[in-house]
């Protein structure tokens, strides 16, 4: 019985040895802490973020026009050449 009771002990010894090992290496407070902190970085930098996202949506949208009015000029379709519609009238 005695034995029993030692032995029980004992793995409950090194049971909490390797919970407090575990909590030091992977400590839970400090995790928190910083998904906590970089949440607030997102949350404070998403201005940011979207200014730049308009900014790339806009310098594309150029570069789109800027192709359709190259691909226009040099087409032969009268709908798409203002001039050359005006010479034929």
């Amino acid at each position: 019985m005695q034995q029993t009771i030692q032995i029980n002990l004992k793995r409950f010894k090194n049971f909490l040895g390797f919970s407090k090992s575990y909590l030091i290496r992977n400590n839970p407070i400090k995790a928190f802490i910083n998904e906590t902190v970089a949440i607030v970085k997102d949350m404070l930098s998403i201005n940011k973020k979207r200014k730049l996202a308009k900014y790339r949506l806009n310098y594309q949208m150029y570069k789109l026009n800027q192709m359709e009015k190259l691909i226009a000029a040099n087409n032969d379709h009268v709908f798409l050449r203002g001039n050359k519609f005006n010479e034929m009238r």
